[in-house]
């Protein structure tokens, strides 16, 4: 039989750590090991209980989340942290990010998506609240694209239309509004988004929209 994914809850408010272990002690699969009330505790506890996954409040006294999530992964880089917050002000998104979280999602997720994301993350992936996605897409399309021939980097080439639905996509267009601005059917569209995600060796769009602008196909 698997194990379950061992998770640690940080969070200064008990009644959500509560709530959280209710929710996702729910699924087979899943089991609360640790708490903690900030983000100095965080620390003890990741060392305490080694979990597979951390569950990360941002806004927390003392040493907060961001700051508690970039200490995780400097002393274990294989540390695995989803943010957890109600707040999405970008500066929380790309500082969160740029600490090495895996995961950024918002309170008002349903505790089914949540579950999700913690077996993604476990798994070794990432994963990104959509209103979120679309705020890291705007602002790496707002930086100056690296400078790097097209497909430069890939084991097998995208087509011109490929790149055409790439561009799209990293504009956070869903395949109904790629079909209608191309003039394709939706199905085609979703086939073409496959075969995107598969070549650039990602498992979703942010992921696409970033690993596409590293190689300089969003020029």
């Amino acid at each position: 039989m698997t194990e379950p994914i061992r998770l640690l809850l940080v969070d200064d408010q008990r009644l959500m750590r509560d709530g959280l272990r209710t929710i996702l002690e729910l699924e087979g699969d899943l089991k609360v090991v640790g708490e903690a009330e900030d983000g100095q505790s965080g620390l003890n506890a990741f060392a305490e209980f080694n979990p597979d996954v951390v569950l990360m409040d941002i806004r927390m006294p003392g040493m907060d989340g961001v700051e508690a999530t970039r200490r995780m992964i400097e002393r274990c880089p294989e540390a695995r942290v989803i943010i957890l917050t109600t707040f999405d002000d970008d500066e929380y998104i790309f500082e969160g990010l740029r600490a090495g979280a895996l995961g950024y999602l918002l309170k008002d997720v349903s505790g089914s998506e949540l579950a999700e994301a913690i077996r993604k993350v476990a798994a070794g992936g990432a994963l990104i609240e959509p209103s979120v996605a679309r705020k890291v897409i705007a602002e790496f399309a707002r930086l100056e694209p690296a400078k790097r021939s097209v497909n430069v980097g890939l084991p097998e080439s995208l087509s011109e239309r490929e790149i055409e639905i790439l561009k799209l996509l990293a504009q956070g267009l869903s395949n109904k509004e790629i079909a209608k601005q191309l003039f394709l059917a939706e199905g085609t569209v979703k086939n073409y988004v496959s075969n995107v995600l598969s070549k650039l060796g990602v498992t979703d769009r942010t992921q696409a929209a970033l690993r596409a602008r590293e190689l300089g196909l969003l020029n």
